[in-house]
């Protein structure tokens, strides 16, 4: 399966779920155009209130529809954009991405800097939703589903159906921790 873009999110608002987009535009350096994220330094309301000055690790929010897919078979409908993502593709393991693995869309390139920290939120969303997306391995080691986040590093446009195009950073590879 090719990689692609299933739907694109923006929300002007610190709400939790977002609109879906007929396109959203990525500026270099800052995130989702008229997005509430967007900035180069950090626009969460918990990273803010801890150091103002911190960079925007987290400009562009990205989930795998597969997830969605994974928990409708739990019995949680839960829709692209509904968990705040601003880009839902389907074809890609975003969870397997190295620490610096470029996506290109079109022109726009997003850099990879890290997982999503799911927070109580989820769960205000849907009850029993956080315990989906974030549990422990056999090892016990922490995993969280719920996508990846990115900087843009390539401003441009990107709306549903485009390709995406995948890049490694040269090895060694760094696998993805929570930012």
């Amino acid at each position: 399966m090719t990689p692609t873009v299933v739907a694109v999110h923006s929300s002007t608002s610190h709400s939790f779920s977002k609109p879906t987009r007929e396109s959203i535009t990525l500026l270099e350096g800052l995130g989702v155009e008229g997005d509430a994220h967007c900035g180069a330094t950090v626009q969460h309301r918990s990273r803010v209130a801890a150091d103002p000055s911190q960079p925007n690790v987290r400009q562009v929010h990205l989930m795998h529809a597969e997830l969605f897919d994974a928990l409708r078979e739990k019995g949680h409908a839960v829709d692209p954009g509904d968990l705040g993502e601003n880009i839902t593709t389907r074809g890609v393991d975003l969870l397997a991405l190295p620490v610096g693995a470029r996506l290109r869309f079109g022109d726009a390139v997003v850099t990879i800097t890290g997982l999503r920290n799911p927070c109580q939120q989820i769960n205000d969303f849907q009850s029993g939703l956080l315990k989906q997306v974030v549990g422990t391995d056999g090892e016990g080691n922490v995993v969280r589903l719920a996508g990846v986040m990115g900087i843009v590093s390539r401003g441009g446009e990107v709306a549903p159906g485009d390709a995406i195009g995948i890049e490694l950073p040269p090895t060694p590879h760094f696998p993805l921790t929570r930012v």
